[in-house]
């Protein structure tokens, strides 16, 4: 069980470079339109992607690029380094947020061939406080379908996803805690946190 839940999670995080991020506030001008907009073009540029038949390097080029695009970067990036992201000069946090975004490509881009002969179906929108949650399933060859949430907001200026959540599991948090732990492991070192990120994934 354990190990399908880390597939399933990897999987998910392949459809929008993992997202991590604090919850949006205030009014938004986003509606339940443009939040089923964002996720089905979203899944459109995935699936042009995976049907490329394009190198690896070339799919975790075209991933990169998408998350640029859907995600909230700068906010997702600032939130895996949770309260150590206060401590963090701006020179800083710029290199971080380009490191990570090349991470997520590299992890999660090379997980996109599992999504060949698979497709998501986008079930439906609902409006949770100040933003919302798209509804879809994902159906791959060999798995029982899984239930994934995108949560979408306006808050930085543009319609992003902010936060995924699969089967009761937010990616946000789990990417928060990953971080975390390799940032542990450095010593609370930011510099060699950014180094370390441009060579993993």
């Amino acid at each position: 069980m354990t190990n399908s839940l880390t597939r399933r999670s990897m999987i998910t995080a392949s459809l929008g470079a993992a997202c991590v991020a604090t919850l949006p506030r205030g009014a938004l001008a986003l509606t339940e339109a443009g939040a089923r907009t964002l996720v089905d073009n979203l899944v459109r540029e995935i699936n042009r992607v995976i049907a490329s038949g394009g190198s690896l390097g070339a799919m975790i080029a075209g991933f990169e690029g998408i998350f640029r695009k859907y995600g909230d970067v700068d906010l997702i990036a600032r939130s895996t380094l949770g309260a150590d992201a206060n401590r963090t000069s701006a020179a800083q946090m710029r290199a971080y947020t380009d490191a990570f975004r090349g991470y997520i490509a590299r992890k999660y881009g090379k997980r996109f061939n599992e999504f060949i002969g698979g497709r998501i179906e986008v079930l439906g929108v609902r409006q949770v406080k100040s933003w919302y949650e798209v509804q879809s399933r994902v159906i791959l060859r060999g798995e029982a379908p899984f239930d994934v949430r995108f949560l979408i907001s306006d808050r930085s200026g543009r319609n992003l996803f902010f936060d995924m959540v699969m089967e009761g599991i937010s990616l946000r948090l789990s990417e928060r805690s990953e971080i975390g732990s390799m940032l542990d492991r450095r010593k609370g070192n930011i510099d060699a946190l950014i180094a370390d990120l441009r060579q993993s994934g």
